[in-house]
């Protein structure tokens, strides 16, 4: 709490430490909380942002907690990009006192109609709330929704580039489609009674959703959620009646669940394979070739198709 206060008490004079304003020579210096979000402002903001991100490959989201280090970065960003509906939990509340500074903020939980979101209920809540899923990006149409909200808040922030920032949004907007296109054509080859995923944590479902899969996480929608042993009994049980033949481990998340998964499933008398590692809360490195969204989904859907063909 003390470090949040500090950031807030610094960003509230901060403004002024800035001595150049972004222009044609200075591009808007942007800090993103993922991969997943600076890839896509950077496809909107093209040459006019300068984007850096906070949780490399293989970070988790749900745990990270921001050091001095990010909050200096956030402090002297001119913008800052985070996804919301809770996937950065531990952080929240600086985003919250950042946008009641007048901050640039820009998130991808203001893209998304809270008629689309998918939830995970809460039997335990006394509040009787239940937890928003923030992981859209596995959705595409709900993906370009965010680069269209994206290359608006762009546009208001720097409206001289509003037109540059448009053409940029309808060119992603396209190949955004063509990777539509690209995962329905792949999951044609999946027969329709093996389109089960089974994956460490519940980050699957707008996938699950939008193509047409049975998406089963062994922990809910954050990773901080445990798993007990009652919860890998249950899935076991269900993988063997249901003759599912891969499982699949998360490059952002600990191995240890899905392997204790396919433990309990062999002491059953039933083999299943572990089909491969699937990005979930972030994107690869660039070693991998899968450091961009596009690239990302394409390994994630070839990866889940040659498992369980």
């Amino acid at each position: 709490m003390g470090a949040l206060i500090a950031l807030v008490t610094v960003a509230a004079c901060g403004q002024n430490l800035v001595e150049e304003t972004p222009g044609e020579d200075r591009p808007f210096q942007v800090v993103a909380t993922t991969t997943l979000v600076a890839d896509l402002i950077a496809n909107i903001g093209g040459s006019r942002v300068n984007v850096e991100y906070l949780m490399g490959p293989g970070i988790d989201p749900h745990y990270h907690v921001a050091s001095a280090g990010d909050l200096s970065r956030l402090e002297n960003a001119d913008i800052i990009v985070f996804h919301g509906l809770n996937l950065e939990e531990r952080m929240a509340e600086i985003f919250d006192n950042m946008a009641e500074l007048g901050r640039n903020v820009i998130s991808t939980e203001d893209a998304i109609d809270p008629a689309l979101r998918l939830y995970e209920e809460d039997e335990d809540d006394d509040d009787d709330e239940d937890e928003y899923d923030p992981h859209i990006w596995f959705d595409v149409a709900l993906w370009k929704s965010v680069a269209s909200h994206f290359a608006d808040a762009l546009a208001e922030i720097a409206p001289d580039d509003a037109a540059y920032f448009q053409a940029n949004y309808e060119a992603h907007r396209a190949d955004l489609a063509e990777l539509h296109d690209y995962i329905i054509n792949r999951v044609e080859e999946v027969p329709a009674q093996s389109r089960v995923l089974i994956t460490a944590h519940d980050a699957f479902q707008y996938f699950g959703q939008a193509y047409g899969f049975e998406v089963v996480g062994i922990q809910g929608i954050s990773t901080t959620a445990e798993a007990g042993t009652a919860d890998i009994a249950a899935l076991a049980d269900f993988i063997v009646e249901r003759g599912i033949q891969a499982i699949f481990v998360e490059t952002s998340v600990s191995p240890r669940n899905i392997e204790a998964l396919q433990e309990a499933v062999a002491a059953r008398g039933y083999v299943v394979a572990i089909g491969g590692y699937l990005y979930s809360d972030a994107l690869g490195d660039a070693a991998s070739g899968h450091d961009t969204y596009i690239s990302m989904m394409r390994a994630n859907i070839g990866t889940i198709v040659d498992a369980l063909r």
